[in-house]
């Protein structure tokens, strides 16, 4: 073996103070790198039956063999005869199985270098799971970190024991992040790569806006406050709906806060960006009134409400139309998300208006089937004169012909007698 005092442990204690890497981890890569060291060694890939025991009392390492005591050895890596197994351990009997030490006086340099590699990568290996395993269990939490560095695209957060990354699409609008600066981020995913863990991190996401909410507001800790949807346009405006579960307890006066002092620290966190608190209601005309606050509705007509589309009508006063759809749309769009209802907002006029079109539609419809019918009994009443203007045509012809017939026979008759005059 070879003697090498209080070294190992002191190194493992100082390993396991500054990276936090478990002793135990550093002594079975310190026992892996003495093996592949013995293996580079003897030139030989047989060391199936080889380990590296470490005596921490007597600050010893060593690389043993495990051999089978038999009367004739044919195998030397595997076999030793029971005269040499007695000088080791005098009680050793035949078919035993002995360690014998077998370590080199000298590992030499390319020995000594592969041990090395071997430890710096196990080292590597072993920080790299402690690190993942300490941010998988941080997901989807909120965490304190210092601006590293400001690169073209991403800002590079220090959040401890490695760096997290901060996307230019999680960056709010308009911020500007200077090195050094402490930030709030939130724990968006958690990447494992051959180096360290790359933890992906958020400024822009909902969860923090509750992560705060949950930091100031001790009824939402204690369950007696619930937030039910959060909506957001990070560093422009938040939407936030809450109930409670305690009838005495207001949700929205506990998020406030005496004189406002809890959404203040909120608010000044989120560096100035407007919050709405908004009272949860299971009747949807109700909640989507609530959301569209602080415009003034006059009326929500549910147009669909089905699994797959949920669609309202929202009627508002004329001078509160741009205040119910907001600043390019912003406040629709945030009821929108935080309601899940699509929401259709118009002016009472826009209503009379379309409504006045529609009656006119009718009326115009209603005079043009009026002059169709006068049209069709004009028509009818044409035919109807022609009717009879020929029955009487007809008529007239009929009789003037029996006058006829009636005056040729009483000519005939008279030409009749006064023939037979002549002959008499």
């Amino acid at each position: 073996m070879i003697k090498i005092g209080a070294a190992i442990s002191e190194a493992a204690e100082q390993l396991e103070k500054e990276k936090g890497i478990p002793k135990d981890v550093f002594i079975r890569s310190l026992s892996d790198a003495m093996v592949t060291a013995y293996k580079k060694h003897i030139r030989s890939h047989d060391v199936s039956n080889v380990e590296a025991l470490i005596d921490e009392s007597k600050g010893e390492i060593g690389v043993f063999r495990c051999k089978r005591v038999v009367d004739e050895v044919l195998n030397e890596l595997a076999e030793v005869n029971l005269e040499d197994a007695r000088k080791i351990n005098p009680e050793t009997e035949l078919d035993d199985d002995i360690n014998i030490d077998v370590t080199p006086a000298d590992f030499g340099r390319i020995a000594a270098q592969a041990a090395k590699q071997v430890i710096t990568q196990r080292i590597r290996e072993a920080e790299r799971q402690l690190i993942l395993e300490e941010f998988v269990s941080k997901k989807g939490s909120l965490v304190t970190g210092l601006i590293q560095r400001v690169e073209p695209r991403n800002v590079v957060v220090n959040i401890g024991r490695t760096e997290a990354v901060l996307p230019s699409k999680e960056q709010v609008p308009g911020e500007y992040y200077r090195v050094g600066e402490r930030i709030r981020i939130y724990i968006l995913d958690v990447r494992e790569t051959t180096r360290l863990p790359q933890v992906v991190v958020s400024q822009v996401h909902p969860r923090i806006v509750q992560e705060l909410f949950e930091l100031e507001v001790p009824e939402i800790e204690d369950g007696i406050v619930e937030i039910k949807s959060i909506s957001r346009e990070a560093g422009f405006r938040t939407k936030i709906a809450v109930s409670t579960n305690d009838p005495e307890v207001d949700p929205v006066g506990a998020c406030i806060g005496p004189r406002g002092a809890r959404i203040q620290t909120i608010v000044n966190e989120l560096k100035n960006e407007k919050i709405d608190i908004i009272r949860y209601s299971e009747d949807p005309v109700e909640y989507i009134i609530n959301a569209l606050s602080p415009a003034r509705i006059i009326s929500v007509e549910i147009v669909e409400n089905s699994d797959q589309l949920k669609a309202a009508l929202i009627v508002v006063p004329d001078d509160q139309l741009s205040l119910a759809i907001g600043k390019e749309g912003q406040n629709v769009r945030l009821a929108h998300k935080l309601t899940s209802w699509k929401l259709d907002i118009k002016s009472y006029s826009q209503i009379e208006s379309e409504e006045g079109d529609y009656y006119q539609e009718s009326g115009d419809y209603a005079e043009e089937y009026d002059e169709t019918l006068e049209s069709e009994s004009t028509e009818y009443q044409q035919i109807e004169n022609v009717t009879e203007q020929q029955v009487a045509e007809a008529t007239e012809n009929v009789v003037d012909q029996e006058a006829d017939e009636e005056n040729y026979a009483e000519e005939s008759i008279e030409k009749v007698d006064s023939s037979e005059d002549k002959e008499d």
